[in-house]
């Protein structure tokens, strides 16, 4: 589980398909990304990143 991206999102009151709209994927994806069952593609870390604040390499730091 990426409790970190869980964080971060809480963090900012943001839901789940708040984020996943304006980063334009599906929620499911998303929620996938967030609860570690899926890794994001390059493109997808950057919307989300951008979306919530962060340097999107951190997805690929762990």
């Amino acid at each position: 589980m990426n409790t970190w991206l869980a964080e971060i999102r809480e963090k900012n009151n943001l839901t789940q398909k708040t984020i996943a709209d304006k980063a334009g994927i599906a929620r499911t994806t998303y929620s996938s990304i967030e609860q570690g069952r899926r890794n994001p593609s390059v493109k997808n870390a950057m919307r989300i990143a951008e979306v919530l604040g962060f340097d999107w390499t951190i997805f690929f730091k762990q």
